[in-house]
């Protein structure tokens, strides 16, 4: 039986894309860092039905034993969120792009089947309508407007107010923060590679991905993770902005079994994976503090420059190619992350 190679494997997502595989009887190999920044050891929850090799996908001599043998590749190592300042930027090329780039030429020798871990985030803002121009691309965030707390984006062409709407896989990319961009290079580099070697390279755009395993204590968790940190230490959740940002928060189950689907379709092109219901930031912030019985939200006005107002996305694509429909909904999955274990 040929093996899956899951990078990134003993991390949020990889975990549970591991799970998943070795529960339908996969055999899995595992190459991850155990990057400090994620991990602070070994993690006691890897699955002892997969083989587990510890170290850097920016390591050829090791990337390519471990790709030896292997009928498919899931792509999950990655350094994620926002971190700290841009000081951060080479760290973040270093290891998705640079990492990415490792692996796809180790790959090139044999070509297989690659999925690939992308994200929302490589869209920038979401789709937005103006009544009067129709579909318009925002100027990117004004400091001076979001320090007066005007968070919501006007029309580039008349100043109106906008209507959000879904993000399709059609939509131009605008990263608009460094890991936004490498996460777009990462896609551009698997598409080199699909166009070089004939191999089939599906992007997962992942939305907001949440539950169990979430990295915790960070500044490069997700939002539902900081918000459960605080929580759990006694402190109401801090909300950036006004709260009413939207996002379509995407349960870690469904997102693994997306990865499977991917997999099994070998389907190539780039895919939203979300619940296709979104929210915003203050519901998210509200439902983990009911949940949890702990201090109501604090809405701060706070924003970060490099950040998005709205984007949630359109899921038709992934539903009629990938068989993909989210089955955690959001006020479950909530309930849950209040009292899951974090990393």
């Amino acid at each position: 039986m040929t093996a899956i190679l899951v990078t990134g494997g003993c991390g949020f997502v990889g975990s549970h894309v591991v799970d998943a595989l070795v529960e339908r009887g996969d055999a899995v190999r595992v190459l991850d860092l155990l990057h400090p920044l994620a991990h602070d050891g070994e993690p006691g929850y890897l699955n002892p039905g997969a083989e587990y090799v510890f170290g850097d996908v920016q390591d050829a001599e090791l990337v390519g034993r471990c790709v030896q043998g292997v009928g498919a590749v899931s792509h999950q190592a990655a350094m994620v969120g926002l971190g700290l300042d841009f000081a951060d930027v080479v760290d973040y090329v270093k290891t998705n792009d640079v990492g990415t780039a490792t692996l796809l030429r180790e790959l090139a020798r044999r070509p297989v089947p690659l999925v690939l871990a992308s994200s929302m985030v490589v869209y920038g803002e979401g789709r937005y309508r103006c009544p009067e121009h129709g579909l318009v691309r925002p100027a990117p965030r004004d400091r001076e407007a979001l320090e007066r707390r005007v968070f919501e984006p006007p029309c580039p062409a008349c100043g109106l107010p906008l209507a959000a709407e879904a993000v399709p896989e059609t939509a131009p990319l605008e990263p608009r923060n460094v890991y936004a961009a490498t996460k777009a290079q990462q896609e551009r580099l698997c598409e080199a590679y699909a166009r070089e070697t004939g191999a089939v390279v599906t992007a997962l755009r992942y939305h907001n991905v949440y539950g169990p395993r979430m990295p915790r204590d960070t500044p490069y968790a997700g939002v539902a993770s900081i918000f459960r940190s605080a929580l759990r230490a006694g402190r109401a959740p801090r909300v950036f902005e006004d709260g009413r940002q939207l996002r379509d928060f995407v349960h870690v189950r469904d997102v693994a079994a997306a990865n499977l689907g991917a997999l099994d379709a070998g389907i190539g092109g780039a895919f939203n994976v979300a619940s296709g219901e979104p929210h915003t930031i203050g519901e998210l912030a509200a439902g983990l503090s009911a949940a949890s019985a702990g201090p109501p939200p604090e809405t701060t006005g706070e924003y970060r420059l490099g950040d998005v107002r709205h984007v949630f996305a359109s899921t038709e694509r992934a539903a009629a190619e990938l068989g993909f429909d989210a089955s955690v909904s959001f006020e479950d999955g909530v309930r849950e992350l209040a009292t899951a274990p974090l990393r």
